[in-house]
């Protein structure tokens, strides 16, 4: 049963084409593109608000307990404050949970995986991947189904959102987690204020001297933590290409088996220990940092490179990070810059939030760390 209902999943997403929509209204300044969206799963208001119920629904996974919700919490811009995240029955994973702010953009949606660029076909991996067992629901589709399919709101949120399939099915289950992701959109920190809609009072003087440090060729932060999403990694809908970076930060001489990076996929040896880069936009609340979760904090971070990695003569390091010397008060500096890139609005933001009413069976809020 298991693999036909996924072998049909993957098909239905095979050969997804990108196109400008213009038919959702967007919660983007001027300056911001929308990210781009597949031609069978275009957005709308209907089809967002299913996707935000189910992103917080626990009962999409085997025993009622884990939500996507449960590994990408809001105020932590949709990471869960772990080394790595916790699956149904304590079920450890292996690398740390991605922030899911700006997701849309991501070509790429994994620490170590470049085929992995659909946000509708990952949305199997938590629901039915088994390496680690996430949400262990594998196997339970027709159970799953049921459940969604005996709730009031979805009972007129799916035709609402699908008018032609208006039932729990993978196919709407995977767009509408798909859509409401797209619409997780920061643009609104301090750092935008100041850079972009002029407010010269949005930055604190220790900011303006880390963001001077941030672009110095000195610290070589900005090589690969570039551009509006602070990311080598990126596409929006009017970039015919996606621009994907993979690095190795020097953080092992040797790989364990567990994390090794791109090599993990492409079996190159020079791949060994590259992983994705992710964004820095609200990089201060999203600790522990790396894919593995193994620096606590932004000062760690900042002494890692400073240290030009834990290897730093691993041949297969990149050739940017080579070490350099900062005094203690360009570290505060640095890592006030990096505090300005925080979206107060988005952690906050209600549209985001959790919909179930408190005490509903599908709220994943009694389950968050």
């Amino acid at each position: 049963m298991r693999r036909p209902l996924l072998g049909a999943a993957v098909s239905l997403l095979a050969g997804a084409a990108f196109a400008l929509t213009t038919s959702y209204d967007w919660p983007l300044p001027d300056w911001m593109p929308p990210p781009p969206v597949p031609d069978d799963n275009p957005m709308s208001a209907a089809k967002v608000d299913l996707g935000r119920h189910l992103f917080y629904d626990v009962r999409l996974s085997r025993d009622n307990t884990v939500a996507c919700a449960s590994c990408h919490v809001q105020g932590l811009a949709f990471t869960d404050g772990r080394q790595v995240p916790v699956g149904i029955n304590g079920t450890v994973g292996v690398k740390n949970a991605p922030s899911l702010a700006n997701v849309g953009y991501m070509p790429v949606l994994t620490w170590a995986n470049p085929h992995m660029d659909s946000l509708e076909f990952q949305a199997l991996i938590p629901l039915f991947g088994e390496n680690p067992d996430e949400m262990g629901s594998v196997g339970q589709e027709a159970v799953i189904f049921d459940r969604l399919a005996a709730d009031p709101y979805y009972a007129t949120a799916f035709a609402a959102a699908f008018p032609d399939q208006p039932q729990p099915d993978l196919f709407t289950i995977t767009r509408a987690l798909a859509a409401f992701q797209r619409s997780l959109i920061s643009v609104g920190s301090p750092y935008d204020r100041f850079k972009r809609m002029g407010d010269k009072t949005a930055l604190t003087d220790a900011a303006k001297r880390g963001e001077q440090l941030f672009f110095d060729h000195r610290f070589e932060c900005y090589h690969c933590h570039s551009g509006v999403h602070f990311t080598d990694t990126l596409q929006t809908a009017l970039m015919p290409q996606a621009e994907v970076g993979f690095h190795n930060t020097g953080l092992y001489t040797d790989y364990p088996a567990a994390v090794p990076g791109l090599i993990e996929i492409t079996g190159r040896p020079q791949d060994a220990g590259r992983f994705r880069t992710p964004s820095l936009r609200n990089v201060a609340v999203t600790a522990p940092y790396m894919h593995d979760g193994s620096i606590p904090d932004l000062r760690g971070v900042i002494a890692h490179y400073a240290n030009a990695g834990r290897a730093p003569d691993h041949p297969m390091k990149d050739g940017m990070i080579q070490g350099f010397t900062a005094t203690d008060a360009e570290i505060a500096d640095l890592i006030a810059f990096l505090e300005s890139l925080t979206d107060e609005g988005f952690l906050t933001d209600p549209t985001l939030s959790d919909p179930w009413p408190e005490g509903h069976p599908a709220s994943a809020t009694r389950q968050m760390p």
